[in-house]
């Protein structure tokens, strides 16, 4: 059930930019701002009497990290949502904070209906980051993504069984399976399975994927 009133608590050790944090919140109708703190000591001291919903937190304060904040308090609370606010965007910084469990992060110069607009994301379940920080994360993902494939793929490889390496190689410079059994002396039944434990084994489907596979991985060259 949606409540009334989304009850924030705000944490920065800049009083200043708290106190504008608040005086800009206060006037949006279904926010209320129910704590104010200088600290990542003082907010998991506080968190549990001050029963936010949405904690408002800068990430580099004296003392606790914001990051280590959210950690105590996710692991105790995991209900409570928190958005880490940062004057610099880093991927560091973006990546402990997921591992941390936080549900958003935004610049602290972020405009206000962005910032209304994540706290009412947050509350709904979502995660909440800006476009900069989304290309940041993507961008991480899809290099780790890219080096796992192309590992995983020079594993697979070396799986292969001398035979298969040359009936891989016979395959890929396009004799048929009938030529593949003459060159090597066995039965064409050996070749289909020699070829069927190759594709498996390199998560292939065809012939023409194995040899687009041989010519990336210079096994036979053009």
């Amino acid at each position: 059930m949606k409540p009334d009133k989304i009850k924030v608590a705000l944490v920065d050790d800049h009083t200043l930019l708290r106190d504008a944090l608040a005086s800009m919140l206060q006037q949006i109708d279904d926010i209320q701002v129910i704590g104010s703190v200088s600290s990542g000591e003082e907010i998991i001291n506080k968190v549990q009497a001050l029963n936010p919903h949405v904690i408002l937190m800068d990430i580099m304060m004296k003392g606790m990290s914001g990051i280590e904040a959210t950690r105590w308090i996710k692991e105790r609370n995991s209900a409570v949502k928190i958005i880490l606010l940062s004057s610099e965007i880093k991927k560091d910084f973006v990546t402990a904070g997921i591992q941390a469990g936080i549900d958003g992060y935004l610049p602290k110069d972020v405009e206000k209906d962005v910032l209304v607009k994540a706290i009412h994301a947050v509350m709904a379940g979502e995660k909440y980051f800006n476009e900069a920080i989304t290309s940041l994360v993507f961008e991480d993902f899809y290099k780790k993504e890219q080096t796992t494939q192309s590992t995983k793929k020079q594993l697979q490889l070396t799986d292969l069984s001398k035979r298969e390496m040359e009936v891989l190689g016979l395959i890929a410079e396009g004799k048929s399976n009938k030529e593949v059994a003459e060159t090597l002396f066995i039965s064409t039944k050996t070749v289909d399975t020699h070829k069927m434990h190759i594709l498996d084994k390199l998560g292939l489907k065809n012939t023409a994927e194995l040899v687009r596979y041989a010519i990336k991985n210079n096994l036979i060259v053009l």
